[in-house]
């Protein structure tokens, strides 16, 4: 392990012409919660979300380079079709910026004439295993996985081991039934660099950015190798799909802001409004000012409060009258998901909703 200490260079002399520490992550904060987000969508086949992202990581001062090398890299995990329909919008995204807003970023160091992607793809999969690793069953697959996977691509040096290690955990952690691949990669990134605070930061990216599903997949797995509590508490065998006939509609990106968690929404004839919550999912503390809001539960559990009195329990056939004026939030129980059908009665001229603050996790999480 000397090797992922020293510098990149001191150990592949003759292999490639970059000077880069390859175990360290190169993006901050803000831009690895973009790219979390950026790889889990590609991995889902989300187009409108990943669209979306793309231009957050870029304000957040992603360059396109970074961007490109990442959604090229996951053809390995995810397949060529999402990683080219990726590419494809990326390049749509750029095509309308402003360039003056947007950073290209530098392509890879060209590789050194006598590079041997067989010799370095070895190293740098010991690397990320820890151990040597032979697939022995399947052998034109192991020689795929080493020259082309670690020797090939690992070696363009515009984003680093810990950088494609990031990448590699939030897509699996967006793909159901690739769980033993994902706790292997959490492995790989703390041994390609990631800090335990680096991966932990991934679950919570992705609850904020993506899904509380896709946080759930990354907090088990990352959980389990650091031997931590699961930093996303969701259990239920519920948490994971949607299983009720109501159509749960379009992200409800609108009103994003003002919910904690991923919330849809299925406008119905006549004013009323089917809204389904994740699991975790609620709104913030709101004010309806000239009108009364009444909630229809549908499916799942949840919970609706007003302020300074206890919660009341969401379940099928619910019915809640908000009065006009009351403080309140509702939302989903952190173990299921919850839809309500939503309108209002005795609205007055220039009716509108006051939006607070936030549902604090320590009042939230006093609920079962």
């Amino acid at each position: 392990m000397l090797c992922a200490v020293l510098s990149f260079s001191a150990c592949t002399k003759n292999q490639t012409n970059s000077t880069k520490d390859m175990t360290q992550l190169t993006f901050n904060e803000e831009q690895s919660a973009c790219m979390s987000a950026i790889a889990c969508f590609e991995a889902k086949g989300d187009l409108i979300n990943l669209e979306k992202e793309i231009n957050n990581g870029l304000d957040a001062g992603l360059t396109v380079s970074q961007i490109k090398e990442a959604l090229s890299q996951l053809y390995a995990y995810t397949g060529f079709p999402r990683s080219l329909n990726a590419l494809g919008t990326l390049q749509k995204v750029v095509a309308q910026r402003d360039s003056a807003t947007t950073q290209y970023g530098a392509e890879p160091t060209p590789l050194a004439a006598d590079y041997d992607e067989l010799k370095e793809g070895t190293r740098v999969q010991t690397m990320l295993t820890g151990q040597p690793f032979n697939y022995t069953f399947a052998p034109a697959t192991d020689f795929y996985l080493k020259a082309h996977l670690f020797g090939d691509i690992f070696a363009r040096d515009n984003m680093t081991y810990a950088d494609r290690e990031l990448v590699t955990v939030s897509a699996l952690s967006g793909l159901d039934g690739v769980e033993p691949q994902l706790k292997a990669h959490v492995s790989g990134a703390h041994n390609m660099g990631l800090t335990d605070q680096q991966l932990l930061a991934i679950p919570q990216a992705l609850k904020q950015k993506v899904g509380l599903t896709e946080a759930k997949r990354a907090s088990k797995a990352i959980s389990d190798f650091l031997g931590t509590s699961d930093n996303i508490s969701l259990q239920a065998e519920n948490a994971v799909d949607l299983k009720s006939r109501w159509a749960k509609g379009q992200p409800n990106d609108a009103y994003a802001q003002y919910f904690t968690g991923r919330s849809y929404l299925n406008p119905l004839d006549g004013g009323f409004a089917n809204v389904t919550f994740e699991p975790g999912c609620r709104n913030h503390w709101h004010i309806h000012h000239g009108a009364v809001q009444v909630l229809v539960c549908i499916y799942g559990r949840g919970w609706y409060q007003e302020w300074g009195k206890p919660a009341v329990p969401l379940t099928e056939g619910t019915v809640i009258a908000i009065p006009e004026g009351v403080k309140h939030w509702h939302g989903a129980a952190k173990n299921s998901w919850m839809q309500h059908i939503a309108y209002h009665t005795n609205v007055q001229p220039n009716s509108s909703n006051e939006w607070l603050e936030e549902v604090s996790d320590e009042v939230y999480n006093q609920l079962p």
